[in-house]
């Protein structure tokens, strides 16, 4: 049996609606909680410090290089990394417990269960929602492409029982908002790779995502919610290859 120390990490900028949630679902496995914040205004600071978290500041210039940048800043080398609006259910609680006190694999990927506007969905492409969040950082750190940034392993990972709790948006304006926001960035890390726009996919991307979404993920099964959220991702579709043309 090997047990290891844990440090949870957690990236913030003005997030004092949902840090308090996110660091009180780790006591009892975390032995550090580090938060690097991108300089916050509001009381993200006072909560996280509140409940002994250790509070690094640094100026934000990508998903990717701050998630690793904060990997880098933890004291321990078994990380588990959860965004600053997502918590742990008790089930994955226990189950990262287990895996703490004796750790076997490079890491450990659990599902992702959203709450949208006050509803949890299921289906809508939203669910399971796989995610690498636990693992030894010798082995792994972030790369994907921002603001869609993914752990990249080199390993043998484990599934872990229990769910992420992800607080996404509380209302459809904020989800439009973000949409456009991560379509540009997107736009941006794509142009950067070398990528070229076309027209066509401009207008064929958004319809195949929503068709796929809502009918062959079952989005449909999520109500109104399914419907909203499988809308709003082909809008965002549609406006990162239409700034993609642009750039």
């Amino acid at each position: 049996m090997t047990a290891v120390k844990l440090s949870a990490v957690i990236i913030t900028y003005n997030e004092q609606r949902n840090i308090g949630r996110c660091i009180d679902a780790l006591r009892g496995i975390a032995d550090e909680v580090l938060v690097l914040d991108s300089f916050s205004n509001d009381d993200t600071e006072r909560l996280c410090r509140e409940r002994g978290a250790r509070f690094e500041q640094h100026a934000f210039d990508g998903h990717i290089e701050q998630k690793n940048r904060a990997l880098g800043m933890a004291t321990y080398d078994h990380v588990l990394c959860l965004d600053a609006d997502e918590a742990l259910n008790d089930e994955l609680h226990a189950a990262i417990l287990s895996v703490k006190n004796n750790w076997q694999h490079d890491g450990c990927e659990m599902n992702r269960l959203t709450n949208y506007c006050g509803q949890w969905i299921h289906h809508s492409g939203w669910y399971p929602d796989t995610k690498l969040r636990l693992f030894d950082r010798r082995k792994g750190q972030w790369g994907g492409q921002n603001p869609h940034d993914k752990v990249v392993l080199q390993g043998n990972v484990q599934h872990l029982h229990g769910d992420i709790l992800h607080y996404s948006y509380y209302t459809v304006e904020e989800h439009l908002q973000r949409a456009h926001k991560y379509a540009n960035i997107a736009a941006k890390a794509m142009k950067i790779r070398g990528k070229k726009g076309a027209w066509w996919r401009m207008w064929l991307s958004p319809v195949f995502k929503f068709f796929r979404n809502y009918v062959l993920r079952l989005g449909f099964l999520d109500g109104k919610a399914g419907f909203t959220i499988c809308r709003i991702a082909a809008l965002e579709t549609y406006w990162k290859y239409r700034a993609l043309n642009r750039l």
